[in-house]
């Protein structure tokens, strides 16, 4: 198996815990890891799990402009967010990410994991409009709460599992691509 890079990108802190779960699911030596900031060579690398907190239900621009940097390599995705994690937000999210990656990228694989909602942001949701649909109705209060205790434990387990089934993944992919040869 080829060497992964872990790069992320955080804010609160949830994005880097959960890219510490993904990295503690590969074998040592298996993968590095960095903050997107860091100086890291991309042509070291075949396979790349980003990771990047939600702004306006995107990537960070950082994020982004790496995406765009990415040719040619095999790409897991990885969010953290307020939001539900199978909702529409949440979907609509990863399809925005994919779309800023670089020519010939293949997305592998994508996690979510809900978490805790920038303090700053939730004061200025507080004040918001009643019409905007991230006021702080009694829905939004709920969504907020259930954020806020995440990242946690069995998301990190989660992180753990997706990892080995990105692993399973690209072994039988390998196979069938040598079987076809």
């Amino acid at each position: 198996m080829k060497k992964w890079l872990i790069v992320y990108s955080s804010v609160t802190g949830n994005t880097k815990q959960i890219a510490e779960a993904i990295y503690n699911g590969f074998n040592e030596g298996e993968a590095d890891i960095y903050a997107v900031k860091d100086n890291f060579n991309l042509a070291d690398y075949d396979n790349i799990a980003v990771g990047y907190w939600l702004t306006r239900g995107e990537p960070d621009k950082k994020v982004q402009e790496l995406l765009a940097k990415l040719n040619n390599k095999t790409v897991i995705l990885f969010q953290t967010q307020g939001a539900e994690l199978n909702s529409e937000h949440s979907i609509t999210a990863f399809a925005r990410a994919a779309s800023y990656l670089g020519d010939n990228c293949k997305v592998l694989g994508t996690f979510a994991s809900q978490g805790k909602i920038n303090p700053v942001m939730l004061e200025r949701r507080k004040n918001a409009d009643k019409n905007d649909p991230h006021a702080a109705t009694p829905r939004n209060l709920e969504r907020w709460q259930k954020a806020s205790m995440h990242p946690n434990e069995e998301d990190f387990s989660r992180a753990r599992a997706f990892v080995e089934a990105m692993k399973r993944k690209i072994s039988l992919r390998e196979k069938y691509l040598n079987m076809k040869k």
